[in-house]
């Protein structure tokens, strides 16, 4: 991707890899919701398609 700069190993050794705990990190909540998401069941009428719309929609007087 990029050549390893002393600055960027000197900060690795100091703070550790950063950016490989976040995609580690990112990984597992993806994978996460995909189970989450793989039970929920497909349909529930009483509940809205998504939360930011209304379950039915608004009437213009």
């Amino acid at each position: 991707m990029f050549q390893e700069t002393p600055i960027y190993s000197r900060l690795i050794t100091e703070r550790g890899d950063v950016p490989a705990q976040v995609r580690g990190e990112a990984d597992r909540i993806h994978r996460h919701l995909a189970q989450v998401l793989h039970r929920a069941p497909a349909s529930q009428p009483s509940m809205p398609r998504n939360v930011f719309e209304p379950k039915t929609p608004p009437t213009v007087p």
